[in-house]
Parts: C-alpha cells; structure tokens; sequence
C-alpha cells in the first residue's frame, strides 16, 4: 500500500509503523489503529522522518494541481471523516460505559444476594 501511495518502506520500517498503532498487539491494524495514525498526526505525535507521518501527510490536496472545485470537495469529505471519527469515539465510550454500568449493576446484584443469604445463614 505504501509503494501505491509513493511511499515505499522496507519490511522492518513497515513492521516499526505498525507496532507504533497497533494497541493489542496482534500485528494487524484494525481500523481504531488506522484512526489512531491521523490522531497522532494532528497532535504532534509523530516523528517528522517516520512512515506513519508520511502515511498521514499523503491526505493532503494541492490546490495548484486539484483546483478550488477539486479542492472543496476534498475538505468537504475530510469533515465529514472527521464526524464520522468522532461518532465513532462517542460509540466506544458509550459502549464501555454501559459495560461498566452493567459490571456495577452485577456487583450490587452479588452484594444484595450475600446479604440476604447471611439472614437465611444465621436463622439456623
């Protein structure tokens, strides 16, 4: 892939990008691990001469070349990326709420069956 986008790695340069994003550890990169690039992109985490950078600096539009028309239309979809991105945070932090809210509820649950099993225990 990056040989199409004109930013050839080696092997071992490829493996160093992918271990830079890859949060479980699985060699792969899902798509929270791709996102992750551009997140790192735009807060100055990358380091300038890493294939990641290059990687995140290739979704650049040169208006010489595009044009103004060409050129709206690029950032038009990149805001729309960006919600999209944004949707998707919302999505994993609502869902692990709601794992939490469900871990707290069992817990209570567990509290409340112990209780009432001690009355029975102690009837005896």
């Amino acid at each position: 892939m990056m040989e199409k986008l004109g930013a050839p790695q080696t092997h071992l340069a490829l493996k160093r990008m992918i271990a830079e994003v890859d949060e479980d550890r699985d060699g792969k990169l899902n798509f929270r691990e791709f996102l992750l690039i551009f997140r790192k992109a735009a807060a100055g985490e990358l380091a300038d001469d890493s294939g990641l950078s290059t990687l995140a600096n290739l979704t650049e539009i040169d208006v010489d070349k595009t044009g103004v028309i060409g050129a709206k239309g690029f950032f038009e979809a990149k805001i729309e990326k960006i919600s999209k991105g944004s949707r998707f945070e919302e999505e994993i932090k609502a869902e692990q709420e709601q794992l939490k809210k469900e871990a707290n509820e069992k817990k209570q649950r567990r509290q409340d069956f112990k209780q009432k099993a001690a009355l029975f225990g102690t009837g005896q």
